[in-house]
């Protein structure tokens, strides 16, 4: 599988397929392909200790997090 990243070029959009992917799969350019869009939901999962500190700062900070939430 290809994961990248839709951008958009002038009034188009255009994903960029990897040289990697382009060698694994044999792919060279002019040649057409087809492929089915998924939408992909990334969830970041942070080390547990990060997350301890993390939890502890937004926690001492929350007032100031939930006043720049609102600008």
């Amino acid at each position: 599988m290809i994961e990248a990243k839709i951008r958009k070029q002038g009034n188009s959009y255009v994903v960029t397929i990897p040289r990697a992917a382009m060698e694994k799969y044999q792919l060279r350019e002019g040649q057409q392909i087809a492929f089915t869009p998924t939408k992909q939901e990334l969830t970041p999962v942070l080390d547990p200790a990060l997350q301890n500190v993390a939890d502890d700062v937004f926690k001492e900070y929350k007032d100031v997090f939930e006043y720049l939430a609102d600008k």
